[in-house]
């Protein structure tokens, strides 16, 4: 276990692969921990140095009281590569794990030769949208919607093909600390990083499951759409999650982003 405390929050992370250059840095979903990386990661430890972190209120890493935002959340990543003495960042994001990102980039664009977004967008969901989500696990826990949370995760072949690791990702989500969980929900609610991901210029991969039902492929498309150098890829078959259920196909359009971009 590798612990760091950045911004006064410990921080759980890794921080595996080569020792120098380039690193790839994965920043996760909404109730999971880096573990959902685990079957992509290894495929690029041979030439990229790799850094993951649980953010703040997810996984091992501290639960702090709510009333942060969104540059916190890149200030944390921020910190974090300082620490470890990572200069250059190829930042890997899934879901509200793009968002941070996105702002990552937007911060320190000198820093972020590429991006790599999963199932993401500038905007995810609507202020109703969310504010009902929370209203429901204040009232009755995260376990009252994490059927429902699960169903556009992953496409209905997955649980029926993979029962045990559905129910494994199913504890991961209703582990994770409810204050945690419901400060990146208030996150999600308040962020609109369309302006800054429109003068984004590094060229960008936007990934997008055919079946997720969290950010639909239109979605995805549409935030690819708003930068000048993106490239939109749909993996068949896949929900919001392709990193779990399709990571060969992330795999394959990871490195043919590399090879095109001389990345590699």
């Amino acid at each position: 276990m590798q612990m760091i405390s950045v911004n006064g929050v410990n921080l759980h992370y890794a921080d595996t692969g080569v020792a120098t250059g380039t690193a790839l840095v994965f920043l996760n979903s909404l109730g999971t921990d880096f573990r959902i990386w685990d079957h992509v990661v290894p495929a690029f430890e041979d030439r990229f140095r790799i850094v993951r972190a649980d953010k703040r209120g997810h996984g091992l890493s501290q639960c702090v009281p709510g009333g942060y935002g969104l540059s916190d959340l890149v200030g944390d990543v921020e910190a974090l590569c300082d620490a470890l003495g990572v200069d250059q960042v190829i930042a890997v994001g899934l879901s509200v794990g793009g968002l941070i990102a996105q702002g990552f980039a937007a911060r320190s664009p000198d820093r972020v030769p590429a991006l790599i977004l999963c199932d993401t967008a500038s905007r995810i969901g609507d202020a109703a949208t969310w504010t009902s989500r929370m209203s429901m696990i204040e009232q009755d826990g995260l376990g009252a919607i994490a059927d429902a949370v699960l169903e556009r995760w992953f496409p209905p072949s997955f649980k029926a093909a993979h029962p045990a690791a559905y129910s494994g990702w199913h504890a991961m989500l209703t582990r994770t600390p409810t204050e945690g969980y419901l400060a990146t929900c208030a996150i999600l609610k308040d962020t609109d990083h369309t302006a800054e991901t429109k003068a984004l210029k590094m060229p960008a991969l936007c990934l997008c499951g055919s079946a997720d039902g969290a950010t639909p492929p239109a979605l995805v498309k549409a935030t690819a759409d708003m930068m000048p150098n993106a490239r939109f890829v749909e993996i068949p078959e896949a929900g919001h999650v392709p990193c779990i259920d399709q990571p060969d196909a992330v795999i394959r359009a990871m490195k043919s982003f590399f090879e095109e971009h001389g990345l590699v």
